[in-house]
C-alpha cells in the first residue's frame, strides 16, 4: 500500500483542498497524517469526517508562522514529507486586506521552509533520500492569458492580485530553498478547484447556495472571464502522485482541461438546480445579475497539464459536467454543512472593491 509507515504533514488540512488531500490519503494509502491548521474562518474540521476515528490521523492547531511550534511538531512527529497547503486564498479578500495574505503565504512559507530545513539537516542519509517538501500553489501566479495559449511550467510569473503576488513569492522561496540549501522540494500550480466542502465565498458554492435560496446570483463584469476547472478529488490524487514520484526540484502544472466562462458556469448551476431542486416560480437563470467587476480581474486561465500526464500518468478523471452535477447534488444533500457555516456568522457580502 502506498506510503505505508510514512508520516506526512498536511498544512492547511482543514481547508478545502487540504481536507480533500487528507480524505484521499486516509482512504487510499497507509500514510499517517498530521493535519496542521490554524483554523481560520474558512477551515472546518468537519471536512474530514473519516479522520476522528482513524488511528492514522492527528490534528494539531498550528499557525505556520509560528516557528517554535513548528520546530516542536517536527521533533515530535518526525515526518517523512510535508505537503504545504496552508494559505489565504480568496482574491477579493486579498484586495481589501493584503496583509494577512503576505503574513500567511509569504512569512508562513518562509517559516515552514526554515523549520523543514533544520529538521532535514538532522536526518540520516537514508531519511534524507526519502524526505520531500511539496508546495501547493496556483495558476494565478502566471497572470492573465489572451484568447489562446496555455500556462506551462515555463510560463513567466506575472501576478496581478495581492493573493497571486503572495503565492508567487512563496513559490520563489521554495525554489530558492532547493537551489541554495538543497531541500528536496516540489511545486505544483493548479487551476480553479471545485467540489464538495468548498467554502461558500467562492463562485460555485456561492451560486449553489444563493440559487437554492432563490436569491440574486451576481456575476462579475460581463461574465466572460474564463477559468480551467479541476475537480478537487482529481487534484488530491495528483498531489499524492507528485509527492510519491515527482522529480525533486521540479514544478508540475495540474489542470482539468475544462475551460468555461464564469457566466456559463453559473448558467449550468442554474439548470442543474432547476432539475434537482425545482422551484415553482421562474427559472433560476432569471436570478442572474451582472455586477461591478473585480479590480484587476484576470481574463483567462488555462493550464497545459501534459507534463504531469506524461511523467506521472495522471489525468483528470471528471469532466466538468460530471463534476459539477456531483457538486450540486452534494450541496443539496448536505445542507447542514453549509447552513452551519452561515449560522456561525459568515456573511456573504461583497468584498474586494477597495480603490
Amino acid at each position: 500500500m502506498r506510503f505505508k509507515g510514512m508520516t506526512i504533514f498536511v498544512t492547511g488540512g482543514a481547508g478545502f483542498i487540504g481536507s480533500a488531500v487528507c480524505r484521499h490519503l486516509l482512504a487510499e494509502t497507509q500514510a499517517n497524517i498530521v493535519n496542521l491548521d490554524k483554523l481560520t474562518y474558512a477551515a472546518n474540521l468537519d471536512n474530514i469526517p473519516n479522520g476522528v476515528s482513524n488511528s492514522r490521523y492527528v490534528f494539531k492547531r498550528a499557525d505556520i508562522c509560528n516557528a517554535p511550534l513548528l520546530r516542536q511538531l517536527f521533533s515530535e512527529f518526525r515526518p517523512d514529507a510535508v505537503m504545504n497547503l496552508a494559505a489565504e486564498s480568496h482574491v477579493d479578500r486579498s484586495i481589501d486586506g493584503p496583509g494577512e495574505f503576505m503574513q500567511t503565504n509569504v512569512v508562513g512559507t518562509f517559516s515552514l521552509l526554515q523549520e523543514a530545513l533544520r529538521y532535514y539537516r538532522g536526518l540520516n542519509d537514508t531519511q534524507r533520500a526519502g524526505f520531500r517538501f511539496l508546495h501547493v500553489s496556483t495558476d494565478e501566479v502566471f497572470g492573465s492569458l489572451g484568447e489562446s495559449g496555455y500556462f506551462s511550467e515555463n510560463s513567466p510569473y506575472a501576478p496581478n492580485s495581492p493573493y497571486s503576488a503572495s503565492k508567487a513569492s512563496s513559490d520563489h522561496l521554495v525554489r530558492a530553498w532547493h537551489e541554495t540549501y538543497g531541500l528536496p522540494t516540489l511545486i505544483t500550480n493548479c487551476s480553479n478547484n471545485y467540489g464538495p466542502y468548498h467554502f461558500p465565498e467562492k463562485l460555485i458554492p456561492h451560486t449553489i447556495i444563493k440559487g437554492l435560496s432563490g436569491e440574486e446570483l451576481p456575476v462579475y463584469g460581463d461574465g466572460q472571464n474564463i477559468r480551467d476547472w479541476l475537480f478537487v478529488e482529481d487534484h488530491a490524487k495528483a498531489l499524492t502522485l507528485v509527492l510519491e514520484r515527482g522529480r525533486v526540484g521540479q514544478t508540475y502544472n495540474i489542470g482539468g482541461r475544462n475551460e468555461r466562462t464564469n457566466l456559463r458556469v453559473v448558467e449550468t448551476i442554474c439548470d442543474l438546480l432547476d432539475e434537482l431542486a425545482p422551484r415553482t416560480i421562474t427559472p433560476r437563470r432569471d436570478l442572474i445579475s451582472f455586477v461591478v467587476d473585480r479590480p484587476g480581474h484576470d481574463r483567462r486561465y488555462a493550464i497545459d497539464a501534459s507534463k504531469i500526464e506524461r511523467e506521472l500518468g495522471w489525468t483528470a478523471e471528471r469532466s466538468f459536467e460530471s463534476g459539477i452535477e456531483r457538486t450540486v447534488r452534494w450541496y443539496i444533500d448536505q445542507q447542514h454543512w453549509w447552513k452551519a457555516i452561515l449560522a456561525g456568522g459568515y456573511a456573504s457580502i461583497r468584498v474586494g472593491l477597495s480603490q
